[in-house]
């Protein structure tokens, strides 16, 4: 590591009292599960009590076969992706065939992962309709269609043993009759509840949106938001809702207010202007222990926090709730201070582990910085070594960053930790000088350094590695755990927020340039150009856009009247001096004021992928890999180069890896499925015991979605969400793909 680690290292896993599991706990620890099941053992397989026990055995396990549901979001209550199926197996999965397909209708980019419960299959259309077909046929059941469209994705679905969908659309929770499709009148008002109440902010400015599905939990449903990155942003309150009712139970402060615990940990009064600290990725539910298990993303601003100075709890944080209460009975924080946004991205998952020569029943958290961390689920004690590391000062003006951030000793990073220039790329002596020569204008010092002002930073790993929203799987019998990871640095840096000689620009600068960067060109395809964008796009659909965001960008509902409209014409004339004077200037405080920004001293310069002069990854290959890791020793059992561009393919190119957003599932059969790279658009099988793949076949659109695998009446189906996006080379659309054996 290119820092030195402090001299004395400090573990965390503030914890405390946490309830045990009982003995009669549905889901206890492997060793109390093998006490608890005497046919197992040798002693019991003869004799009548023990020929009962096999057999009943033998016809759980084939009626599991027969018919296997897939009936929470990555699959199983303790979110680890994982089906006991086996009838696709390691030496059929070969003659795989397309079974059936379903169009939506709809286009975009679909991360939508679908719940199977019996013969159903539910799933979120990439534009917010919810559709329910027969998982053996495709035929459509029903479909409801809400009243407005979803423009953020909708990454999966709840289900109520009742026989209930919990369908979070835009910042509305629906609750539907799963036979019928429609709303339960019973539940909010007319079915539905907005999470833009309860917020402690105006609703009508509020931008929530409900990406990752809550967690059931008895009668609650536990539920985090998307949020803006810029001010103004809502606080991200974690909230519980009756699920009969719509009524909200509890809430938790991810920002505490004075007299919480962590109010310390910010400026006085910050609570007041902060927002964000969000529970956008999702949860899991320990549900006989009653822990719920919440990872949070960065307080706004994610690159300057000059008017948040502390450490931020509960941002950047893993909590563990009391389910029924909301109490916190443990965290740990992964970056103090976030200022490169580093949200932890993906829910966690549940494990047991051998630690010390005892099981141990674990949560894994993967992450944007590629560390993997382990804890007890119980008390939060990492069972790998965390040390708090030395890391750099930050330079610019009004920022005080920690001067020191968590760093996890096993497993090894996910994703390289520092770009040096014996790591550029080496695809054509070209493509070489080209990263070199950028190489040598920018700082590049490893894991954690601050951006600088005018100067560009590599950051390593970029903002969308290693680990992203997709998460991992993990095999409950032996504690592996798999996950696909990218490995492509970012470049950027920190400007001066100078004033503005309109409205418009002003706007622009503090909500949009983030983004699409301060000469609207953004960084395509995750960040469209803006320019000429008035010629493509009506006012109607620019305000649209603005107010209720569309794929990667949030809402900005705090931008209304005249301050709408100078943005707009602000894009429209491409510069910034529009009007000036006096007069000028106090219009452009009015507008500004109205849409509750608070302007900050120095804006990011933007999401920039460090790229040669032909748009490749200037950065050495492996950009993906897919990776196994025994988390019972935190050792690799194998990393491979995850994703191919097929015109370097075409060219004897070996695999590179590339960009993949969207998770694995794993069968009991030793299988591991998996879509979600960007631009061969392959769904895949790969042998778990080493990597070597074994199936794969191109889609119609890309995979960017977790795929999900069920039986029905004896027959196993594997199904991924199509729509394609973030390759500008390839249409969107919205193809659901089932797999079967022939």
């Amino acid at each position: 590591m290119p820092h030195t680690r402090a001299a004395s290292s400090r573990v965390y896993g503030y914890s405390r009292k946490a309830r045990t599991v009982s003995e009669s706990s549905p889901q206890e620890s492997s060793k109390t599960k093998q006490a608890s099941h005497p046919h197992i053992a040798k002693s019991a397989i003869y004799g009548a009590p023990g020929v009962l026990a096999l057999l009943t055995l033998f016809t759980t396990t084939l009626f599991a076969q027969q018919n296997q549901d897939w009936p929470i979001y990555n699959g199983r209550t303790t979110g680890d992706h994982y089906s006991p199926l086996t009838q696709i197996n390691r030496t059929n999965v070969k003659t795989l065939k397309q079974a059936w397909t379903f169009d939506t209708g709809d286009q975009g980019i679909w991360e939508s992962s679908p719940l199977i419960v019996g013969r159903t299959l539910f799933i979120a259309t990439p534009t917010g309709s919810i559709v329910a077909l027969d998982g053996a046929t495709g035929k459509q059941q029903w479909r409801f269609d809400p009243e407005t469209k979803s423009r953020q994705p909708i990454r999966g679905l709840a289900y109520l043993p009742e026989g209930k969908i919990l369908a979070g659309i835009m910042s509305y929770l629906y609750e539907l009759d799963a036979k019928t499709g429609k709303p339960v009148e019973t539940f909010g008002k007319q079915g539905r509840i907005d999470l833009r109440e309860d917020l402690d902010t105006d609703p009508a400015k509020a931008t929530v949106a409900l990406t990752s599905p809550g967690v059931v939990y008895k009668d609650l449903i536990i539920l985090g938001f998307r949020a803006p990155e810029t001010h103004p942003a809502p606080r991200g309150d974690i909230r519980a809702y009756d699920v009969h009712t719509g009524k909200l139970r509890w809430t938790f402060h991810t920002i505490p207010h004075p007299g919480e615990f962590g109010y310390d940990t910010w400026a006085a009064g910050a609570w007041e202007h902060a927002g964000a600290a969000n529970a956008w990725a999702g949860m899991v539910v320990d549900q006989p222990r009653g822990i719920v298990y919440i990872p949070t993303g960065s307080a706004v601003d994610d690159f300057y926090g000059g008017d948040r100075i502390g450490n931020n709890l509960f941002a950047n944080t893993l909590l563990a709730l009391d389910a029924a209460t909301g109490k916190r009975l443990w965290h740990f924080q992964g970056i103090h201070h976030d200022i490169w946004d580093r949200d932890f991205p993906a829910p966690p998952v549940l494990l047991t582990v051998q630690h010390n020569g005892k099981p141990v029943d674990a949560v894994a958290q993967t992450t944007k910085q590629g560390y993997v961390y382990l804890f007890d689920r119980v008390t939060g004690t990492p069972l790998f070594p965390i040390e708090e590391m030395k890391v750099l000062p930050s330079t610019v003006p009004g920022e005080k960053s920690s001067p020191t951030q968590p760093h996890s000793l096993l497993p090894e990073p996910l994703a390289r930790q520092t770009l040096t220039a014996d790591t550029l790329t080496t695809r054509s002596p070209e493509a070489h000088a080209n990263a070199l020569e950028q190489f040598k204008a920018m700082r590049s010092e490893g894991q954690f350094v601050p951006l600088s002002v005018d100067r560009i930073t590599a950051v390593t790993p970029g903002m969308d590695g290693g680990a992203e929203w997709g998460g991992a799987a993990v095999d409950p019998r032996s504690g592996i755990l798999y996950v696909n990871a990218n490995d492509i640095p970012y470049i950027t840096g920190l400007t001066a927020n100078k004033p503005q000689s309109s409205a418009g620009a002003a706007i622009y600068n503090s909500q949009c340039a983030m983004c699409h960067a301060a000469d609207r060109k953004g960084s395509p395809p995750a960040f469209p150009s803006l320019v000429g964008i008035t010629d493509r796009l009506t006012p109607a659909q620019i305000t649209d856009t603005v107010q209720n965001g569309k794929g990667r960008m949030p809402g900005f509902p705090n931008v209304q009247g005249e301050a709408l409209q100078s943005l707009t014409d602000f894009l429209r004339a491409g510069k910034e001096d529009i009007v000036s004077g006096a007069a000028a200037e106090k219009t452009t405080e009015r507008e500004l004021a109205s849409t509750g920004n608070v302007p900050t001293p120095f804006r990011f310069l933007g999401y920039k992928r460090f790229v040669d002069q032909d748009g490749y990854p200037a950065s050495a290959p492996p950009w993906g890999t897919l990776n196994a890791i025994d988390m019972n020793t935190g050792k690799y059992l194998w990393r491979i180069p995850f994703g191919a561009y097929p015109e370097l393919s075409a060219k004897g190119i070996p695999t590179t890896g590339t960009e993949n957003y969207g998770g694995p599932v794993l069968t009991a059969s030793g299988l591991l499925f998996i879509a979600s790279t960007i631009f061969d658009r392959q769904m895949h099988a790969y042998d778990t015991r080493t990597g070597e793949l074994l199936w794969h076949t191109e889609l119609p659109f890309g995979g960017l979605a977790t795929p999900a695998t069920y039986a029905i009446n004896g027959k196993q189906y594997v199904v991924i969400a199509t729509g394609g996006g973030k390759d500008p080379t390839h249409p969107l659309g919205g193809t659901l793909v089932t797999f079967a054996l022939p």
